[in-house]
């Protein structure tokens, strides 16, 4: 119980399903904020008070797990290792891999306890005996990409009880319910960087590392930088550039070379991708994608999705695209849907490391 509507209700609905349930909220920073900033960051210590709150009216046990030093180690560390070596992290998809579905469901576990329920916006079902992940039925709120990474044990021992509704019908039945938190703001920040500031926060940790913003076509130097990690992909904004362009057309970034601190500069077709490689590739119902299995992929928590064929190759998910995607980065994760009438069955997910 974080603390939001969501996972109030899904709690709320968990008891109405007549299941015995305990509410536990996780303790993920060692030096928590104590007051939370309209949708910036999570997991304060009003967060937690509200949580209680929640717990209280339901007639529930309450408990805070303190999983900050795993959290830290697991999320911000990865997080920032990634950044430094020139790629694009998810740390919610890491979060849910690593902390919520591996330290709190093998503490659970432990415990004697028999499911994880969270109030994340999928649908999960067994089909022939596996579970079957899928997008929720709020396309807007759908979570399902973060998810994916989950194996199959994991699934096994997780509940989505708002999968199969929309946001809008989740804080009515909050209100309905008398919960406080039904008008609360969402987190839509990274949880640990509450300003929203992640330039800063990247520079506090790894310091200057100066480099040059360099003309991929040309190869001369545009401008200077403190960080191959002060950038992205894609990004367009905020970069510093000392020579407009000839054409007079936006520069974007192409690639990261952390090495020698190069940060490469062009135009924005030349983001076009078509080949996607992916490492550590999981399963979430447990059984690999056949080779050249039509799919539709997808590089970011929300859009960024192209038809495709998938295979794997040397134990590595290559996906070629019908379609041109932009402002992929290696780092991020490719998830693949099941191409069909709804095309919401998640097949696979790995980890992208280059691009064509």
């Amino acid at each position: 119980m974080s603390g939001g509507v969501d996972s109030a209700v899904a709690a709320a609905r968990a008891v109405d399903a007549g299941h015995d349930v305990t509410g536990v909220h996780l303790a993920l920073s060692a030096k928590p904020g104590t007051l939370r900033t309209g949708a910036r960051g999570c997991c304060t210590v009003e967060d937690a008070h509200d949580a209680r709150r929640v717990a209280d009216i339901l007639g529930i046990p309450f408990y805070v797990w303190d999983f900050a030093e795993r959290f830290t180690e697991d999320v911000v560390e990865d997080f920032v290792a990634e950044y430094a070596a020139g790629r694009t992290p998810n740390p919610c998809l890491k979060c849910n891999e690593r902390i919520k579905f591996a330290a709190l469901l093998d503490k659970a576990i432990a415990l004697g306890f028999d499911a994880v329920a969270t109030g994340h916006y999928a649908r999960l079902s067994l089909v022939d005996g596996r579970p079957e992940l899928r997008r929720s039925a709020d396309d807007g709120k759908d979570q399902s990409y973060v998810l994916a990474s989950l194996r199959e044990d994991q699934l096994r021992y997780a509940m989505f009880p708002l999968g199969g509704s929309v946001k809008a019908d989740v804080r009515a039945e909050a209100t309905e319910r008398g919960l406080a938190v039904a008008g609360k703001p969402d987190s839509h920040d990274i949880c640990f960087i509450p300003d929203g500031d992640t330039r800063s926060f990247l520079e506090r940790h790894l310091g200057e590392r100066p480099g040059a913003l360099v003309d991929d076509e040309t190869g001369a130097v545009l401008g200077a930088h403190s960080g191959v990690h002060g950038f992205t992909v894609g990004q367009r904004h905020g970069l510093g550039l000392r020579v407009p362009a000839e054409d007079g057309r936006p520069r974007y970034v192409l690639s990261l070379e952390p090495v020698s601190g190069n940060v490469r500069v062009g135009a924005a077709e030349k983001l076009a991708v078509t080949r996607i490689v992916g490492s550590g590739p999981t399963w979430p119902s447990g059984v690999a994608v056949a080779d050249g299995v039509r799919c539709v992929a997808q590089v970011r928590a929300h859009g960024g999705t192209a038809p495709g064929v998938a295979s794997t190759v040397d134990g590595q998910l290559v996906v070629r695209l019908d379609e041109e995607l932009r402002g992929v980065a290696p780092g991020q994760a490719v998830v693949l849907y099941r191409q069909d009438q709804k095309g919401d069955v998640v097949l696979a997910s790995a980890t992208i490391v280059s691009t064509e």
